[in-house]
């Protein structure tokens, strides 16, 4: 299920909302103590970061005693499934499954993701088409250029 208002998370951004996913509840110094050495990062960067994602209201600040306790007000889910999307815009119709195959090969997956897959995939194979159409504008894939 999608969110009503998809909040658009920058690379560096995602990086503070995976602690923030994992911790459920954390500091700003936990979270400067995980990317620090990950990232390199100084602590003023991390924590201009985590102001821009209070600003967005992807994370929820709480005030206690002289430190503020960070928590995610948007789902992993929900952010990986406004990424999956974003990307796939970016994309001509016709060629998302190559782009979904190079995911696939350069991904490890476990035996139970690789069964999901194949799972998904007789049930896609269903309703599948013979061909994927294209929908791009007129001049912006190699697509149209070919038929017109």
């Amino acid at each position: 299920m999608k969110t009503a208002t998809p909040i658009k998370i920058t690379e560096a951004e995602w990086e503070i909302m995976r602690v923030a996913w994992a911790s459920g509840t954390v500091t700003s110094r936990e979270i400067i103590k995980v990317l620090e050495n990950k990232k390199q990062w100084k602590a003023t960067t991390i924590k201009t970061l985590i102001g821009r994602l209070v600003d967005k209201k992807a994370l929820m600040t709480k005030k206690e005693g002289n430190k503020f306790i960070y928590s995610a007000l948007v789902t992993e889910e929900n952010s990986m499934e406004f990424y999956t999307d974003d990307v796939l815009t970016r994309v001509c119709t016709k060629h998302r499954g190559q782009l979904i195959s190079n995911m696939i090969v350069d991904t490890i997956l476990s035996k139970s993701d690789i069964e999901m897959l194949r799972t998904l995939l007789e049930q896609k194979e269903i309703k599948a088409l013979d061909e994927v159409p294209c929908k791009c504008v007129t001049g912006q894939c190699e697509c149209n250029l070919r038929h017109h």
